[in-house]
């Protein structure tokens, strides 16, 4: 019942409003019952999106799935966060206004997908560029500009985003506390966190 009526929820919205997602359903049909999408979230191209579950999308985000956009499971994606998957700054420069009429190839155009691989982290105020790759476990800081690759369990700030540490650290520390987490972290993660030097 929760389903039906998220999708009739998300049809007038869309009438109303603006296209959006609420999560309960993936692009294949899969149901996804622990995602959550803000309804202040704005997707285009959601065609595009293919998305996980456990994924959390807060509020005032702009997702652009035109070129294709993977969201793997456990994402948190704070407020605020612009992430796209084409640029066409350049072509407008190069072509004025023949731009909008312009037919085959448009020199200086941007289209490539981004991915967001899982249980990672994308702060407030971010911008994921087009053709991104984020590895797993990666702690995006707030204000970033992400553009490339970003290797698995980096912690990367600043503009363009720079790789400043590694989240397995501080999760080597957490899970010597808390011992009986780690089958879940090896579950998504694979291997656990080395322990820190002189830790024994």
């Amino acid at each position: 019942m929760r389903a039906l009526l998220n999708r009739w929820r998300r049809w007038l919205w869309r009438q109303l409003f603006y296209r959006m997602v609420f999560g309960e359903q993936g692009r294949a049909g899969q149901a996804l019952p622990h995602t959550r999408i803000a309804p202040s979230t704005c997707i285009e191209g959601e065609a595009g999106l293919e998305l996980a579950d456990h994924v959390f999308i807060g509020q005032f985000n702009f997702l652009d799935a035109t070129a294709g956009l993977r969201i793997a499971e456990g994402v948190q994606i704070t407020n605020f966060v612009s992430i796209v998957t084409h640029s066409s700054h350049r072509s407008i420069r190069l072509l004025g206004r023949t731009y909008a009429s312009r037919q085959g190839e448009v020199p200086g155009y941007v289209r490539a997908p981004v991915e967001i691989g899982a249980y990672s982290f994308i702060g407030p105020h971010s911008v994921v560029e087009a053709g991104s790759c984020i590895g797993k476990g990666v702690v995006v800081c707030a204000h970033a500009r992400v553009r490339g690759e970003v290797p698995d369990f980096a912690i990367v700030a600043g503009s363009p985003a720079a790789v400043i540490g590694d989240v397995r650290t501080g999760d080597a520390r957490l899970l010597a506390q808390h011992p009986e987490l780690a089958p879940h972290y090896a579950a998504w993660a694979g291997d656990l966190p080395l322990k820190e030097a002189g830790h024994g």
